[in-house]
């Protein structure tokens, strides 16, 4: 590389906009998909004892209703790369915001179980498509220098969601004095639970019109002069535009136009760079996080605690989960990403392993033992503090930046889909787990915690500082 060149391309990590507001509004406009995200995982968790009741349904069944939708997040994260290749990153937000409007009404006024079922799918599918076009969008619209802490804004996002789901659900439940299926607008109380998603929904919509397409995929399409105004609004006016257009464009057509085949290689089907980011997303599920939101308040209930209580603390665990987001925005340009992932999994381990050891002790008038109680709430939160300030933000800021340019949208749609499969084993399994032995239960995402760290330290690569143009 010239010096010329050099200096371009130090110049290209370090610049900052002159509206930096600007590029905020942008990346948090797109992770609004994050939201939604967030908002329609853990926003059945204030349903589950009113569903299994209204369909009298045991917990095989229950769980596969609650998982379904986890199968449509999968295929709308397998497919959401290529749509957004062919029309635009902005057509795909909007076509996810369609999908979520029309999965809330839906899932609020369902005549069926099976119709229930059903637009959980669509609602799933909507998620999936949010949880590629998130990323990949806000990694290619920030500039160098911030992308770490505004690709986080995807997760912050999604933490923000949970809570405030959660923070709905009880606003609900105590409307309907405590009961989920007490009458609230006509409708049972978890019926207005999964119907009030329609306004973070259009919210979505609208916001995905204030924003600007990806330069990228502006140049993908020869629309090179508008790519260039877009990267003078966020990287700044001092950028060289044309030695950065061309440094994209290079990027891009290095070889073939992206598709599929573009992943196969290597001696195990997939690029090893594929098959890392396929590793980072099920790590991150097999640790069994998304049972702490999908099942948190019947969990609690299971163990003697009052059923306004526990949604009193599903909401405090997300409120740590939101402070976790936080220390991770703060950290993840100063220290990277890698060092968050291994503390991270260091403190998970410790949480599991306390919440497998309390779990172990036999129920005393169906509660746990007063100690043994406490160390299982306090464990919870410790879990999920060191997820949110580690893996929760990491994985979604790397797989957004990990992969060259020629094959992003692809294997991140790829690994997002490896994501929604390990959820759904996670999130349909636990029920009949925790029937059988809650201890064991968390003992294996115990295992998977410890698992995860010489993972990381073996086949992850920093990515802290770089352009996305030198991954590969």
């Amino acid at each position: 590389m010239t010096s010329t060149a050099q200096a371009q391309a130090s110049g290209a990590r370090t610049a900052h906009p002159e509206h930096l507001g600007h590029v905020i509004f942008i990346a948090a406009a797109a992770a609004m998909g994050g939201f939604l995200f967030g908002y329609d995982s853990s926003v059945i968790n204030g349903a589950v004892e009113a569903i299994r009741d209204r369909y009298d349904i045991g917990s095989a069944a229950l769980a596969q209703v609650i998982a379904v939708a986890l199968i449509g997040c999968a295929i709308g994260a397998a497919t959401a790369g290529r749509i957004a290749d062919r029309i635009g990153r902005i057509r795909c937000m909007q076509i996810a915001a369609v999908l979520f409007t029309v999965s809330a009404v839906g899932s609020a006024l369902p005549f069926a179980l099976w119709d229930l079922a059903f637009w959980r799918v669509v609602g799933g599918f909507a998620i999936g498509m949010a949880s590629v076009i998130g990323p990949a969008y806000i990694a290619e619209v920030a500039p160098p220098a911030y992308r770490g802490r505004l690709g986080s804004f995807q997760q912050a996002a999604i933490v923000v969601g949970i809570a405030v789901s959660q923070l709905v659900n009880w606003g609900i439940l105590n409307a309907a004095d405590g009961d989920q299926r007490g009458e609230l607008m006509g409708l049972e109380a978890w019926q207005v639970m999964l119907g009030v998603m329609v306004i973070p929904a259009v919210l979505y919509g609208l916001l995905s019109f204030a924003i600007p397409e990806s330069p990228r995929y502006l140049i993908s399409v020869g629309k090179h002069e508008r790519a260039r105004e877009i990267l003078s609004e966020v990287e700044g006016s001092e950028t060289d535009l044309d030695a950065r257009v061309t440094e994209i464009e290079t990027g891009m057509h290095r070889e073939e136009k992206s598709s599929f085949k573009d992943l196969l290689g290597g001696s195990f089907f997939f690029k090893p760079i594929v098959w890392v980011g396929i590793g980072l997303s099920v790590f991150q599920q097999f640790v069994g996080i998304n049972v702490a939101f999908y099942y948190s308040a019947t969990l609690w209930q299971s163990v003697g605690v009052d059923p306004s209580d526990s949604f009193f603390y599903s909401f405090t665990t997300s409120i740590i989960n939101i402070v976790g987001t936080v220390i991770a925005m703060i950290f993840v340009d100063r220290v990277g990403r890698r060092p968050l992932a291994i503390i991270g999994s260091v403190g998970m381990v410790v949480g599991l392993a306390l919440e497998a050891w309390a779990f172990s002790s036999p129920l005393v008038d169906g509660q746990l033992p007063a100690t043994q109680g406490w160390v299982a709430l306090i464990a919870a939160h410790v879990f999920v503090l060191f997820f949110a300030l580690s893996w929760g933000v990491v994985v979604w800021v790397m797989l957004g930046e990990m992969f060259p340019n020629r094959i992003r949208a692809a294997a991140l749609g790829v690994a997002a889909a490896a994501q929604w499969i390990a959820n759904w084993a996670i999130t349909a399994s636990f029920p009949s787990l925790a029937d059988w032995n809650l201890s064991v239960t968390y003992a294996i995402y115990t295992v998977f915690a410890a698992l995860s760290i010489p993972f990381v330290l073996k086949f992850v690569k920093e990515t802290k500082g770089k352009r996305l143009e030198e991954m590969g």
